[in-house]
């Protein structure tokens, strides 16, 4: 088979949740499968130095750059399946189509949207809906909410879990650890510290997330600072001034976007990562932190409790005071928190790109050859 890939998702080396997704499945499909042949669609322009394909090597993987942006339809060739790692406009190719959905926040979570976005959105699922062939849903849960808004052919769609890089994110060997407290003490970050990783936007729940924290200043139970890394969404103005009225102006720390080391250094670092999250598809950094060995603390809605199973504490996110809870059975009680991790490394396992490359080779199979 020829089958093609959009990977519009990884051209920046900044990837977000679906780029690291599209790169890791490409880049395991490349170890894996060396009988099919493969296309990395990209659609850029001419003087567009920023954007480029990683070299992923494979003799059976080639490059198309559609330098004119004449889409798909007339930049690919002769191709049996054009896989689209996102819901998109999807193109009239003369091939089957598969289409990666990760969650459906824009109806599940809407307050965090525009209604321009939302409606853009629904235009890309309704027409997905009639063109996919295949669906993949990142989780039991994300399929279980595509089930619930649209009406759906179930033998359509597939549950693929998606993986964790553990070249990337992995307990850090003695050299490691040195270079990983020098960055920490370089960002002004001294032990002990709880840690946040998330885009800062009202569904990651950042504001139950303080108030959690600011219970835990009032009642003694910890003594370090909360550090918030992510870049900045939409809706997210009012955390400094709750911040402020909380006066925790000192305690928690903002960081931004961080390198991959970074993140790796802060989930071996921390007390426990909190990960409220009101709505997630999948929730990459659950998997992440279980990988480094972190203690975490996550919710029991969306995919969180799906993910995390029994490798972390779950709370109610809506709960500021069960947020403090959880975050107090792992700082008072070190039996209970090394056990813990011991369950997130074991459930860490679970979930591997290569798996995930494997899983999807099956989809790609069970569609077969031929043009639509």
């Amino acid at each position: 088979m020829r089958i093609a890939i959009n990977c519009r998702s990884f051209l920046l080396k900044n990837y977000t949740g679906i780029g690291r997704y599209a790169y890791n499945l490409v880049k395991s499909l490349a170890s894996l499968d060396h009988e099919n042949e493969y296309v990395l669609y990209a659609r850029k322009g001419l003087f567009d130095f920023k954007r480029k394909l990683p070299n992923i090597g494979g003799k059976n993987f080639y490059s198309c750059v559609d330098w004119q942006g004449c889409g798909p339809a007339k930049a690919l060739k002769s191709i049996d399946i054009y896989h689209s790692p996102s819901p998109d406009l999807l193109p009239d190719v003369n091939a089957k189509i598969v289409v990666t959905v990760h969650d459906l926040i824009y109806k599940m979570y809407p307050q965090g949207h525009t209604e321009e976005t939302i409606d853009a959105t629904d235009r890309y699922f309704q027409q997905m809906m009639k063109k996919a062939d295949r669906i993949i849903c990142c989780s039991q849960n994300t399929l279980n909410d595509l089930k619930q808004c649209f009406p759906i052919d179930e033998e359509k769609t597939a549950v693929v879990y998606q993986g964790v890089d553990r070249e990337i994110f992995h307990r850090l060997e003695r050299e490691e650890q040195k270079e990983a407290e020098k960055v920490l003490r370089e960002k002004g970050i001294d032990d002990p510290f709880l840690l946040f990783i998330g885009t800062i936007e009202p569904r990651k729940n950042l504001s139950n997330l303080v108030k959690a924290f600011a219970l835990l200043k009032q009642q003694k139970a910890f003594d370090g600072k909360l550090i918030i890394a992510g870049m900045k969404g939409w809706m997210q103005e009012h955390i400094s001034s709750m911040i402020a009225y909380e006066g925790l102006d000192r305690e928690i720390i903002f960081l931004g976007y961080l390198s991959d080391f970074e993140l790796c250094a802060l989930y071996n670092k921390t007390k426990a990562f909190v990960f409220p999250s009101f709505y997630e598809g999948f929730g990459f950094p659950i998997l992440e932190a279980f990988q480094c060995g972190a203690a975490v603390v996550t919710s029991k809605s969306s995919s969180c409790g799906e993910v995390a199973y029994d490798g972390a504490v779950l709370i109610d996110p809506s709960r500021p005071d069960d947020i403090a809870s959880g975050i107090k059975k792992i700082l008072s009680d070190e039996r209970f928190a090394s056990a813990l991790k011991e369950k997130a490394l074991r459930r860490a396992q679970d979930f591997s790109f290569e798996k995930t490359a494997k899983e999807t080779l099956k989809v790609y199979q069970g569609i077969g050859q031929g043009a639509r």
